[in-house]
């Protein structure tokens, strides 16, 4: 494969027009766009991960939308490697192709590659859940910051899955799962990489994450989720935008505090992402707006 080859990564926060912005460049330069957003794979799962609709896939072909089953175990390795192999074949038919996404550990996955991690036995997995269920996501924590404290202060302790995966390797092995995370970059590609990440006045951002979160509910967020109900207990599906649904379902609260809530919890992933992205100092930062200026900077890296 040519050194000619570029692929722009265009990452940035929830409801900031990630998808509109790499439309736009993908129709000035040609190339095809794969999806690096943890919940677009999911079939099913339509209105609460604001997909690309039927007029922007026909604008521009998107991939890894719709590729799963929200039944499917699909980590951010899988989708490196598939996202690997996919770019040998559009590369044959493009120089520029284009990568979105706001799903940081996934993008991280892709172009970095992830720390090697051991193999652990799946019935753990499955008992450490039954733990989850029976005791509570706090004395999971609890026993996480006794035995692996750096990785306590890193995690989401919000995300159950995440706990779990920390303490599924400590048990495993007896060594911290932190131990295992270097952050070293193994990953080599037979293609250049381009980071562009988007930014915007943070009240407005905040503004607009309220504005999709009413479209999305005027669409049929809490019908959606009432039909994925039988399912909250997937991976795919312990995520801002569903869990607030599947807790008002289960009688924890009202649905106006079920919508405060969608809200309050969709800026806060937004402050998450940003604080993920800004850590990366490859990402070449613009306004949402400055499309003319992004060409630019891609012309200059294939002149």
């Amino acid at each position: 494969m040519s050194d000619k080859k570029l692929l722009v990564v265009v990452v940035g926060p929830t409801a900031i027009g990630k998808t509109a912005v790499t439309i736009s460049l993908a129709q000035h330069f040609g190339g095809e766009i794969i999806s690096s957003d943890s919940r677009q794979f999911y079939r099913d799962m339509e209105i609460g991960t604001a997909k690309p609709d039927a007029a922007e896939r026909a604008m521009v072909t998107h991939h890894m939308v719709d590729s799963h089953s929200i039944e499917e175990d699909y980590d951010a390795g899988a989708f490196a490697s598939d996202a690997e192999d996919l770019l040998k074949h559009l590369f044959d038919q493009n120089d520029i192709q284009f990568m979105v996404g706001g799903s940081g550990l996934y993008v991280r996955a892709f172009c970095e590659g992830l720390d090697e991690m051991p193999e652990t036995d799946p019935e753990l997995r499955g008992q450490l859940n039954q733990e989850l269920k029976a005791e509570g996501l706090e004395n999971l924590l609890r026993e996480l910051k006794s035995v692996d404290p750096v990785y306590f202060d890193q995690v989401d302790k919000k995300n159950p899955q995440r706990v779990v995966r920390g303490l599924e390797v400590y048990r495993s092995t007896g060594l911290p799962f932190s131990s295992f995370r270097q952050g070293v970059k193994t990953k080599k590609h037979p293609f250049h990489i381009l980071k562009i990440g988007l930014n915007m006045d943070r009240e407005k951002l905040y503004e607009r994450i309220d504005q999709r979160m009413d479209l999305m509910i005027e669409q049929g967020l809490f019908e959606e989720a009432k039909k994925l109900y039988p399912f909250r207990r997937n991976n795919a599906l312990q995520t801002v935008g569903y869990k607030e649904i599947f807790d008002y379902l289960d009688g924890k609260y009202d649905k106006e505090e079920a919508i405060r809530l969608l809200k309050r919890n969709s800026r806060r992933y937004a402050k998450r992402q940003l604080t993920w992205f800004r850590k990366d100092t490859e990402v070449q930062w613009f306004d949402s707006d400055q499309i003319d200026e992004m060409i630019q900077l891609i012309n200059s890296q294939i002149v």
